[in-house]
């Protein structure tokens, strides 16, 4: 079992709207600096902390974003394990990290969504300076947290209504072959068993949405881990999270820790097929995240309150079911299942 790293070095928290990050960066070698940044000084959730560890030499900057969706608890809990774990000493290059990205639906247990906007922070990057907290906190992260990251890594889980099998991602940016490259080769370190690569085709100019396609569109190299399901805090889905990053940041020669063991087996893919809700009921489905379904096959259905049979649900095409809706309700467009293959 790794020992915990007790925390001997300079540790502050500052309360403050915006924080010369590279400052801290060039001036605090072998320390740990811990800031909370305020959008609101009256409503008590309208913040976002990060936690700056540099290491004894310079290196790159690895930036690790969690709890973007505040009911996704694994990638929470894996942060919280590596700030205490991380000896700054032994440290080459810098760690950013925002241990719980979304405040507000952390502490008020929301899935999704900002409690105070009810917005989607993974989906409004870019974000704007006068927007609504959640697009505050996209503005942020895009214009202060991407810049200045050689890496970028968002850390998700199944919320509380998404059955999920772990999988790392990255986008196979076409434009940036080196960085996507990178990607690869950090989501090859990771101890999970599947790698799916999504298309990149937006231009520089479109929305991003999504936290790491946002850097990826800044041309930082950018990839995400995704494990644990239906909003529970797994162990096995907290280690697996851990331990990934410790080889990544072991791979980029920032942090010596392991290796750990990779998969016996691991399957890569690179086509994504998503079914929609066509219609709002109470869905039924015996299949689970990690299925290999053939095209054609039952997949569930979908009855009013009542119980009667409102919509078939069928494959499109066969694969593996990434990810989907793991809980009776459903509503109208709302993606019910990813197949990938």
């Amino acid at each position: 079992m790794k020992k915990l790293f007790l925390v001997f070095f300079t540790f502050a928290i500052c309360f403050m709207k915006s924080q010369d990050i590279i400052s801290i960066i060039k001036n605090n070698p072998s320390k740990r600096t811990d800031l909370k940044i305020k959008f609101n000084e009256e409503n008590p959730h309208h913040y976002i902390p990060i936690s700056i560890i540099n290491g004894k030499e310079k290196g790159p900057v690895f930036t690790i974003l969690a709890g973007v969706h505040g009911y996704e608890y694994p990638p929470i809990m894996a942060v919280q394990e590596l700030l205490k774990e991380i000896d700054p000493a032994k440290l080459k290059g810098t760690l950013i990290i925002l241990p719980i990205t979304n405040i507000g639906a952390f502490y008020e247990r929301v899935p999704y969504l900002n409690p105070t906007d009810k917005k989607n922070l993974n989906t409004s990057f870019p974000g704007k300076e006068n927007g609504t907290i959640t697009e505050q906190i996209a503005n942020y992260i895009t214009k202060n947290i991407i810049p200045i990251s050689d890496v970028f890594l968002d850390i998700h889980g199944g919320d509380a209504n998404e059955d999920l099998v772990p999988f790392v991602c990255y986008y196979d940016n076409k434009t940036s072959a080196e960085k996507t490259q990178t990607a690869l080769k950090l989501s090859e370190a990771s101890v999970l068993p599947y790698i799916v690569s999504y298309p990149y085709n937006i231009t520089k100019t479109e929305p991003a949405l999504y936290a790491f396609k946002q850097a990826v569109q800044n041309d930082v190299a950018a990839l995400s881990l995704e494990a644990g399901k239906l909003g529970a805090n797994g162990s096995d889905e907290v280690k697996m999270l851990k331990e990934s990053i410790y080889n990544m940041i072991g791979l980029m020669k920032i942090y010596s820790s392991g290796p750990y063991k990779k998969p016996a087996s691991r399957k890569t893919f690179t086509k994504q097929t998503y079914i929609k809700v066509p219609i709002s009921g109470i869905f039924h489905s015996k299949h689970k995240a990690s299925e290999y379904v053939k095209k054609g096959e039952d997949l569930g259905y979908i009855t009013d309150e009542f119980g009667n049979l409102l919509q078939k649900i069928s494959a499109p095409e066969s694969g593996i079911i990434l990810y989907k809706i793991g809980t009776p309700p459903v509503n109208k467009g709302e993606t019910m299942f990813c197949i990938t293959s």
